[in-house]
């Protein structure tokens, strides 16, 4: 599987991806956007910016590259990149489907997402999705499984996503909410004639909402590659919004607080991919960090004050507006 080219790397950023949530579309829920990106969002104002934050991502070892239907013009940037430079050496590229974007490129919108996992929604956007990447695409994910997402019982669709699978896209899953251990579980036992459906899952975990963890290691013990998103937060663990505590541990640390937010999640044995979701470049470099910060248990103790209950964590979550 595609993945396999990156358990084998031996750049240590290798295992750090890049997501274009905060970069396909002028509006999303990260802490300080006002002021990452341009004043003025134009299409061609954060196509630039995406195009930019790739190739400092893949000059700095960076192999996997995270996108989804929802994330505005996210796909269609990713693939202008990729066109753009055919020679490149061993990206591996992930998008989901189940969102579908309705903001029309504006930030003040009613809705910005429209969830739907239902079969009608996969065909269109999976022909939506096919259209901009073709044969780039490695892995198609639904978005934001929850426990109670007819994506774990459809039958019809999980016949589809095995047609995919049979014709070379790795399938996985992300999930979301307080209840992302339950919805990993159910989906571990989602099988079609006899095999596992799902060969990879996406989940938020960070210093902050760690209830996911337990469900992680098994699903890495089941042979599914874990992909980590959210791991500074949407912004909560940065500068200049980040935890006494984690601040006190970056200076000792002589780092930024999103490289030692970062390690923490990368120091787990069952992580596979931890998602940087940079605007600018010196974010993304200081992200780059986390791959040689060493936590000593002191440290790790320290941060360990930090988790918050998941409901806590999910409700402030759902409060956080869209800049």
């Amino acid at each position: 599987m595609p993945f396999d080219r990156l358990s084998a790397a031996t750049t240590p950023t290798a295992h750090l991806g890049l997501g274009l949530a905060a970069v396909g579309r002028p509006g999303y829920i990260n802490l300080g956007r006002e002021r990452d990106l341009p004043s003025v969002r134009s299409v061609d104002a954060l196509r630039e910016r995406t195009h930019e934050l790739l190739d400092a991502a893949y000059a700095q070892g960076v192999r996997y590259f995270d996108v989804a239907r929802s994330y505005g013009r996210s796909e269609e940037f990713l693939a202008d990149w990729l066109n753009a430079r055919p020679g490149l050496d061993g990206v591996v590229v992930g998008s989901k489907w189940g969102y579908t974007y309705t903001a029309g490129w504006s930030t003040d919108a009613e809705r910005h997402e429209v969830k739907d996992h239902g079969v009608r929604t996969y065909e269109r956007q999976r022909a939506e999705t096919a259209a901009l990447l073709g044969d780039r695409l490695d892995l198609y994910q639904i978005h934001s499984v929850t426990p109670d997402s007819p994506a774990l019982t459809d039958k019809e669709l999980h016949a589809k996503l095995a047609e995919t699978a049979a014709n070379g896209v790795t399938i996985g899953f992300s999930t979301s909410g307080p209840a992302q251990a339950d919805a990993i579980r159910a989906a571990l036992a989602v099988t079609v004639d006899g095999e596992p459906l799902f060969r990879t899952v996406q989940s938020t975990y960070n210093a902050l909402e760690t209830s996911a963890g337990p469900a992680l290691a098994e699903a890495r013990d089941a042979g599914l590659t874990v992909i980590v998103k959210e791991g500074m937060a949407n912004g909560r663990l940065a500068q200049p919004y980040a935890p006494d505590a984690l601040r006190e541990v970056a200076e000792r640390t002589s780092l930024g607080c999103d490289a030692v937010a970062l390690a923490l999640v990368l120091r787990e044995p069952w992580a596979g991919v931890v998602l940087s979701g940079a605007a600018t470049a010196d974010q993304l470099a200081s992200n780059l960090h986390a791959a040689v910060v060493d936590l000593d248990e002191d440290q790790l103790a320290r941060l360990a004050t930090l988790v918050e209950e998941p409901h806590a964590y999910w409700e402030r979550r759902g409060r956080l507006p869209w800049h």
